[in-house]
């Protein structure tokens, strides 16, 4: 290949030789909307790309949907860039130069994820045969991989080469285009049981560490949408003392100590409350939603049976009408007919219109104001936050003073700095540096508790805002596709009226 190829400048995927590669793809009475600016390249889920003498795979992000990738004959040297391919099921041959095929092994290992369901390997690597057969246990990290193809490579006339692979990948169903057997299934899993072992150990911790790690995003990601991320627990709390560096150097202080082992009980506490009141709020609004989509589409029913059945009455008594074999008698009927079609109009609009007033969507699902019920538990509970937070400064404040003032006695000096840090003495030595880093903390973290408030009722009031417009635009894009179906239907029903098709006698 390296012969053939000599000649010819290496590439690296960009999106011209994509779109070049889309466009060849479409049929051609497709080409035009294919060069279109804006042709969706998310459709695309089969891409060639061979003989393109590529380099390095890259620019392939955009094609989030595509399953199927040929990149055989190319200069490729280590299988990259298709971390954002995550519904590929299929790479077709990759041909590579001494050592490559190390490099996919590699590659697979440190991103696991990025191929995910079947591979299609070369049968020819032109690779150094001191590559070792071991490489092979990288492919375990493909869990869907169904077909490998191995052989050309110089481990393939090792003793058992396929025992060794089956064993190591026990989701093979074809290995080298050979149907993978149960006795061999077997036999692999015995002879090299002592290999396997520790590996299926290793991969159950880790797919258990996996599965915490996923329970706490989905738990994670459920709470952000009830907008009380952060607020179970102590978490809120770290969140607006983890940096107060001059109050944890007062703890040392039997006083303060005292104060701040109290104190955050009190405030995680209120901190729960907050967070069950927004689970629970959340839990209501997803109710209300629920409640108007289910009325929403009953209504939707009833108006579908009522327009069949006016419909259907219509079809009845104007059967005739269209069967008329003769002018005269069709013209006759002509007239009647267009005031029968005007009627029928006008019945399915008025139920048109009756049905859009009663799924009038706005006044059923009024946004949320600050001063609603649904906020008002948010701003009680902060507010409660609040008062602890003062209370809690205040409370400091007058111990810090109280032992600044001792320390200026003569007689309760000695005693306190046996007792307190070096630290802390210099700390106490400045009034005004002590009293304003407090006031200073006390300020920050009534602003976070305010911030924190503030996002809970501007993401709720959003929400309510989005859901709104939502349901209004949901009903307003089915009003005004039943108009167009009604006007469509009576005038093909005029059409066919003003255009009578007269049958033949069959001979």
């Amino acid at each position: 290949m390296s012969q053939f190829f000599s000649n010819v400048e290496p590439n690296i995927i960009d999106d011209e030789m994509v779109q070049k590669a889309i466009e060849k793809k479409c049929p051609e009475d497709l080409g035009d909307l294919a060069r279109q600016e804006n042709a969706n390249v998310k459709a695309v889920t089969e891409l060639q790309l061979s003989f393109k003498s590529i380099l390095q795979i890259a620019n392939l992000w955009p094609l989030e949907n595509l399953t199927k990738l040929q990149l055989d004959n190319n200069f490729i040297e280590k299988i990259e860039g298709l971390e954002s391919l995550v519904h590929l099921v299929w790479l077709g041959e990759i041909q590579a130069e001494e050592g490559g095929c190390l490099h996919r092994c590699k590659a697979i290992c440190d991103k696991p994820g990025s191929i995910n369901s079947k591979a299609v390997f070369p049968q020819h690597w032109e690779i150094q045969s001191s590559f070792p057969l071991a490489q092979v246990v990288c492919l375990r990290r493909l869990k869907n991989l169904r077909t490998l193809t191995l052989s050309g490579n110089p481990f393939c006339s090792k003793e058992h080469y396929r025992l060794f692979v089956v064993a190591h990948l026990p989701s093979l169903v074809y290995l080298d285009s050979k149907l993978v057997r149960h006795s061999t299934r077997k036999a692999a899993a015995v002879k090299y049981q002592e290999l396997t072992k520790p590996l299926e150990e290793e991969e159950t911790q880790v797919l258990a560490l996996q599965e915490v790690e996923e329970t706490k995003q989905k738990e994670l990601e459920y709470q952000q949408t009830a907008f009380v991320e952060y607020l179970n627990g102590s978490l809120l709390f770290d969140n607006l003392h983890g940096e107060d560096r001059e109050v944890a150097k007062l703890a040392s202080i039997p006083a303060v100590e005292d104060l701040l082992q109290a104190y955050p009980s009190w405030f995680v506490l209120v901190s729960e409350n907050l967070y069950n009141y927004g689970l629970e709020q959340y839990e209501k609004r997803e109710a209300e939603v629920s409640k108007f989509y289910k009325r929403y589409n009953e209504i939707l029913t009833v108006n579908q049976q009522e327009s069949k059945r006016i419909i259907s009455d219509f079809e009845s008594q104007n059967q005739r009408l269209y069967q008329a074999g003769r002018d005269d008698i069709a013209e006759s009927k002509q007239t009647q007919g267009k005031e029968d079609i005007h009627q029928l109009w006008d019945a399915l609009m008025t139920l048109e219109t009756l049905v859009s007033n009663d799924l009038e969507v706005r006044p059923k699902l009024i946004p949320v104001r600050p001063h609603s019920n649904n906020c008002w538990g948010v701003t009680s509970l902060s507010l409660q936050c609040r008062d602890l937070e003062n209370e809690q400064h205040e409370k400091l404040m007058e111990i810090i003073i109280a032992t600044m003032e001792k320390l200026e006695e003569e007689e309760f000096e000695e005693n306190l700095e046996d007792d307190l840090p070096d630290d802390v003495q210099k700390l106490l030595l400045d009034k005004n540096t002590i009293v304003n880093a407090i006031n200073m903390s006390h300020r920050i973290r009534l602003q976070k508790i305010d911030k924190r408030e503030s996002d809970m009722l501007c993401n709720i009031y959003k929400w309510q805002i989005s859901v709104t417009e939502k349901a209004f635009q949901t009903e307003s894009d089915r009003n005004r596709a039943s108009i167009k179906k009604i006007i469509c239907f009576t005038n093909t029903l005029q059409t066919e009226m003003d255009n009578p098709v007269i049958l033949e006698p069959m001979e």
